[in-house]
């Protein structure tokens, strides 16, 4: 069996690949109510619809930042509000020719039976949810499923549960207009080292790829949002060279050519270790069929986070930080970004233990 090849299939094409511009990459602003509080939290801040709006606002006005973007993705409240000039953020995104993204899925439930094992909700209502945001200007989804290395991690049965959701929610995006972000992803959670992390990502990826192709999901219209491959956050550190050469080799084993563009999580990397193990893979000197870039949450806010601290008079340095990282990212999709940008604050790990967006 091919493809679905839906009415949105040339639509779903330009905009993944449009998306996977080199050069360009996506902001994760996607952060759910209660995850945004945390960060709000950090900096003393208090978790009110106001609060998120200025937050979102320094991000998506930032001067020349936009350039280095193709995609933001917001949570649900994020793709409906205004700048404090009354602009829809969806318009602000649209004007500066980055594509408006959308979070669908509704977090991650146990698993009966297993260790602690998840699998993502959100299927109820997601077909007309996604023609509600394709009306209100989005052009993209994402959808996160969540494995954990361990003893017997993760099982069979969490790798074809995660499996067949990412494709069920890629076909039914599909349908509606909406390019999927297929995330499956490799916590960094233990003590094991870069191999078992590798060997689990092709497993997981693997599958991920046979259950899209059992769904008939167009590959040219998707993204994948992987993990790097690293040793486990318990483990020794290794060098971004290292991380790059088991990085692309999982996924060169994997992932089909017909995908436009890999856009990594940070995962709770220090915003300068995403950059430069970024930056390492693309002057990795073996053939990439697909556009390697980021999709950072974290790992693009946080140093501009702390610089804001919740204070208008600070809401230009902090863009200017949020510019610096955007550019260093953009850097390092061309392999050519040559460390150090943000001092002190970019090199702070991010590390959550079994982190929940």
């Amino acid at each position: 069996m091919s493809a679905f090849v839906g009415k949105y299939a040339d639509e779903l094409i330009k905009n993944a690949k449009y998306i996977a511009t080199p050069g360009k990459g996506i902001l994760a602003a996607d952060e759910s109510t209660g995850t945004i509080g945390k960060r709000l939290a950090s900096i003393n801040v208090e978790n009110i619809e106001s609060n998120r709006q200025a937050l979102r606002e320094l991000l998506f006005t930032s001067p020349n930042a936009l350039a280095y973007l193709s995609g933001v993705i917001h949570f649900e409240e994020t793709l409906y509000q205004k700048t404090s000039g009354g602009k829809p953020f969806v318009e602000v995104l649209q004007e500066n020719n980055v594509i408006p993204g959308i979070k669908v899925d509704k977090g991650t439930v146990d698993i009966a039976g297993t260790n602690g094992e998840t699998t993502t909700q959100g299927f109820d209502s997601l077909g007309a949810r996604c023609q509600q945001y394709y009306k209100a200007g989005a052009r993209f989804a994402k959808w996160r499923a969540v494995l954990k290395i361990g003893p017997n991690e993760p099982s069979e049965l969490a790798i074809q549960q995660n499996a067949q959701g990412l494709a069920r929610y890629a076909i039914i995006c599909q349908e509606n207009g909406l390019v999927p972000i297929v995330e499956p992803e490799v916590l960094t959670d233990g003590s094991h080292d870069i191999k078992k992390c590798a060997a689990v990502t092709e497993t997981v990826l693997a599958a991920v790829y046979k259950a899209l192709n059992d769904h008939h999901v167009l590959l040219e219209g998707t993204l994948l949002k992987p993990n790097m491959v690293t040793p486990g956050s318990d483990s020794a550190k290794v060098a971004p060279e290292v991380i790059a050469e088991y990085t692309v080799g999982a996924l060169r084993r994997t992932v089909p050519p017909a995908v436009p563009g890999i856009v990594f999580l940070s995962g709770g990397q220090s915003e300068e270790e995403a950059t430069l193990n970024l930056n390492a893979m693309n002057k990795l000197a073996v053939l990439k069929p697909w556009t390697l870039s980021f999709s950072f949450g974290r790992a693009l806010q946080q140093s501009t986070l702390k610089t804001w601290a919740g204070k208008k008079e600070n809401v230009t340095a902090a863009q200017e930080a949020f510019l610096a990282r955007c550019k260093a990212n953009s850097d390092a999709t061309l392999g050519k970004y040559a460390g150090g940008s943000g001092g002190g604050l970019a090199s702070e790990s991010l590390y959550v233990k079994g982190y929940k967006y």
